[in-house]
């Protein structure tokens, strides 16, 4: 079981959608479940309709973390910290992937990538969840085509993480995800770079009204 943490943004929902299509049986997760669940409704009934054969479910963040085996953080940044406070336990000993980007918009600079004490977001994570497994990945894919159930991705994601089993999980979760690849960037130290070029292609994308994301070449 596969848990959304804060799943009912835009991330959230594109990256559940996609991974029950592929056949993998997931919750949303929220402060508010009945939140989760309306979330779980929608994306269920584009499940249907796509001929996915995973399940999709909502809960309240305590119980989706409960119930994971794995767990992906796709809150703001700002609600990292609030959250991961109360979920140490339900954590322990799992797979954490941390899809987040700290960044904030300021008028006439667009977004900039805000600076992290412990370094990333991700590094962050686990210094809070020191008896989980944190990876960081999927920082720089488009959420919004993450929604698009027919439309092919195109482009790597960078997977950062000190835990070797657990990068292969993540990397083995992209590769269901057409035609997403995975690109191994290293230890856990390396994510704060993943995570500042998120901004980056934000302010790409209002100067060309697109959705980019990023390629690898030469490996």
């Amino acid at each position: 079981m596969l848990a959304f943490l804060g799943g009912t943004g835009p991330e959230g929902k594109g990256l559940a959608l996609r991974l029950a299509l592929a056949g993998e049986n997931v919750v949303i997760g929220s402060r508010d479940a009945q939140r989760a669940g309306a979330a779980a409704e929608e994306l269920a009934a584009i499940i249907q309709d796509s001929a996915g054969h995973g399940s999709i479910d909502g809960a309240d963040n305590v119980d989706a973390a409960q119930r994971s085996d794995a767990a992906f953080l796709t809150v703001p940044y700002e609600a990292q910290r609030p959250m991961l406070e109360q979920l140490g336990a339900p954590l322990s000993g799992k797979v954490v992937v941390n899809v987040i980007a700290p960044m904030r918009f300021e008028r006439g600079k667009g977004a900039i990538a805000v600076p992290v004490d412990a370094g990333s977001a991700a590094e962050e994570a686990q210094s809070l969840l020191p008896d989980s497994h944190v990876v960081a990945a999927f920082q720089n894919v488009s959420a919004e085509e993450l929604q698009e159930p027919h439309h092919n991705m195109v482009g790597d994601v960078v997977i950062c993480a000190d835990d070797p089993d657990a990068k292969s999980l993540v990397m083995t979760l992209t590769q269901k995800i057409p035609d997403l690849r995975p690109v191994d960037g290293g230890g856990l130290l390396n994510a704060k770079y993943v995570e500042q070029i998120t901004p980056l292609l934000v302010n790409i994308n209002r100067i060309y009204k697109a959705h980019s994301g990023i390629r690898i070449t030469g490996v």
